[in-house]
């Protein structure tokens, strides 16, 4: 959570910087490809089409990008954290069953995303070497560097993360000056600012559809920049985006200068390494290079947030994360990092060049968009503003998205097959998972701890039975703290009689902020039965054994718990009691009685299972004492063919 005195909540050169280096990456690398798309869709260009496609480019910048996502995206802060997901969080209690859909949709476009924008960057800053070396083989350099941005994940970046900032103002310095120095050559292009000539063109076009595609691939970095929100602060991006946005809208003037100037039978390069001095062309390739490693970076990072938030939200199953450093937002996800890596080196091997990996690139993110689209008209009308208000905001931006999702969509059988199949899969995936842990969840019985209460504790004095551990802890789904689930009450007392000196209950609620770590106790039988409530922010790791020992040690200073151990050979040296933790497995049984969508889903949830981590690996139990037991989900099942005696006794 963001606190009023926190540096990130005030603008500062050092956080205007930070902004700089990890939020602008993926948008600031836009100019590589944008124009060179944009041209090769109209090889006899005028005059006229290069005005319009940098107005289309100004103006997109400015709706889209300054409007949407800096002026009203940025305020939808969840404490200080951004993003699709931590939009869903604050939003998920309104009673609308179909907003997981849509936050799941919008999520897994994101990622789809961060599988394209690494080789689609890296690619076409490792083709500008054809300008000085023409028989360069791009594809094994950007397959090397590709495979070294996702190898030093492991290790965290922070040793090198703090030249991201400098690096990324000298390289928005270097994309203003080379536009500025190249203005010159065209001034006509300073028509651009005028809107008519963006509005001209896509009337006037045919391929209007094509040009709008290629233009949507300036501003692809948006979502990415309300992403990182937590990691900056609000006005720090803000107002740190003056000069990007600057320096770019530069670069695609000088750009645009240069077309017009050399007419439209002599362009046979890359108009960004072509208005460079050709002295120039090689340290504009490094740091071009540099620039696409930083956006990659960033949109791992990003990655590894997505997920982190989705299955702590339930949209994913439990994966195991690392905290290379103590940087804020560091943290690692071994399998995303490794899938998303096979994905980036997939799309090189199939795309070959970043000419064909525009194709594919852009049609998943605007899906994203117009999923945040809705999530943000829902926030702006939770928020008090007034319902006209909010159906303008939907009705503009979801025109805008929508015309650009269209002309995206002729990219489909070009390429973006490819990023659509990868948000598929990831949105299967969210919405199943989610959906079938809530079926399971219905399926749950409580009974009141009033019931049972008297039954435990008998079997806590019975010295007949053999004691089982002296603390024994299960995890409870109930969200009143006066019930607990029916298959834990059988574990004690039937399965096998569990005797122990206490008995622990705790139930995991995740909670909407970010950062939230509290718990509650209620003591249901004094030195017997405990029912712990802990509350975990959706970014925060349920180190289960950890918290529960800080909420021991609080116990037993205000003399709640007594946690000696009952042998007296170790009471007397003044050794504590043992801890066991119970998880319980619930079974799925086909013939249970059930209906046939119900069936799908159990079993796809089994299926799923099996891509996270175990529960005591997710609990952060690996090094406690843990036992795992099998329940049967459902008790009634189908009626059978019943077993028939053949002889008598």
């Amino acid at each position: 959570m963001i606190s009023k005195n926190s540096s990130l909540s005030r603008v500062t050169a050092a956080g205007m910087l930070v902004a700089i280096g990890i939020v602008f990456g993926d948008i600031g690398t836009s100019p590589l490809y944008v124009m060179k798309a944009a041209t090769a869709i109209n090889s006899g260009y005028d005059t006229d089409y290069i005005i319009g496609i940098v107005s289309c480019v100004i103006w997109t910048l400015t709706l889209q990008t300054t409007v949407k996502y800096v002026l009203i995206a940025l305020r939808a802060d969840n404490n200080g954290e951004g993003g699709i997901l931590a939009l869903y969080a604050l939003l998920r209690r309104i009673p609308r069953k179909w907003l997981y859909v849509v936050a799941a949709v919008g999520a897994a476009a994101l990622i789809a995303d961060g599988v394209i924008t690494p080789a689609i960057t890296v690619t076409s800053a490792v083709e500008g070497l054809r300008a000085v070396v023409p028989e360069v083989k791009v594809c094994p350099i950007v397959l090397v560097i590709i495979s070294g941005i996702f190898l030093m994940q492991q290790a965290g970046t922070k040793r090198i993360g703090h030249l991201f900032g400098p690096f990324m103002f000298i390289w928005f310095a270097m994309l203003g000056v080379l536009g500025a120095i190249n203005i010159l050559e065209g001034v006509s292009i300073l028509k651009a600012f005028n809107p008519w000539y963006a509005i001209r063109l896509l009337l006037d076009s045919p391929e209007w559809f094509m040009i709008m595609g290629a233009v949507f691939l300036c501003t692809t970095g948006a979502e990415a920049l309300y992403s990182d929100l937590g990691h900056c602060g609000r006005k720090n991006i803000a107002f740190s985006w003056i000069y990007v946005k600057a320096m770019l809208i530069l670069n695609y003037l000088g750009q645009g200068a240069w077309l017009i100037s050399v007419g439209a039978e002599d362009v046979s390069e890359n108009p960004f390494f072509a208005i460079m001095p050709h002295w120039f062309t090689v340290v504009g390739v490094m740091m071009s290079t540099g620039a696409a490693i930083i956006a990659s970076q960033a949109l791992l990072s990003g990655s590894f947030t997505i997920f982190s938030e989705a299955f702590s939200l339930g949209l994913w199953p439990k994966l195991k994360v690392k905290y290379p450093s103590r940087e804020k937002g560091q943290l690692y996800i071994p399998a995303v990092n490794y899938a998303l890596l096979a994905g980036c080196l997939l799309t090189v091997a199939i795309f070959q060049d970043s000419s064909h990996m525009e194709a594919a690139y852009g049609l998943a993110i605007t899906v994203t968009m117009l999923m945040t689209t809705v999530l943000l008209a829902l926030w702006l009308r939770s928020k008090g503003v007034p319902l006209m208000l909010c159906m303008a905001f939907v009705v503009v931006f979801v025109t805008v998205e929508g015309l650009f999702f269209a002309a995206n969509l002729f990219k489909f059988v070009h390429g973006g097959w490819y990023s659509i199949l990868i948000a598929g899969v990831v949105a299967f995936v969210m919405v199943v998972w989610h959906k079938s842990s809530s079926l399971r969840a219905d399926y749950l019985q409580f009974r009141s701890f009033d019931d049972c209460k008297n039954m435990i504790t008998a079997i806590k004095h019975d010295s007949t039975i053999p004691k089982y551990a002296s603390n024994l802890i299960y995890f409870s789904h109930s969200r009143v703290r006066n019930q607990i689930e029916d298959k834990i009450v059988y574990s004690i007392v039937n399965k096998q009689p569990k005797r122990a000196d206490h008995y622990w209950f705790v139930n995991i609620e995740t909670d909407d902020s970010p950062d939230t770590l509290e718990y509650d106790v209620d003591i249901i039988e004094e030195q017997t039965i405990y029912y712990v409530t802990m509350r975990l922010g959706f970014r925060e790791q349920p180190k289960v054994s950890v918290y529960l020992r800080q909420i021991v040690e609080d116990l037993v200073a205000s003399g709640s718990l007594d946690l000696l151990s009952s042998y007296p050979s170790l009471r007397s040296r003044g050794i504590a009691g043992d801890f066991r933790f119970i998880i319980l497995h619930r079974i799925f049984s086909p013939s249970s009685n059930c209906s046939r969508k119900s069936t799908v889903m159990m079993r796809l949830y089994e299926f799923l299972r099996f891509i996270g981590v175990s529960d005591q690996s997710a609990l952060g139990l690996d090094t406690s004492v843990v036992t795992f037991e099998t329940v049967p989900l459902i008790i009634n099942t189908e009626n059978g063919r019943r077993i028939v005696r053949v002889s008598d006794f």
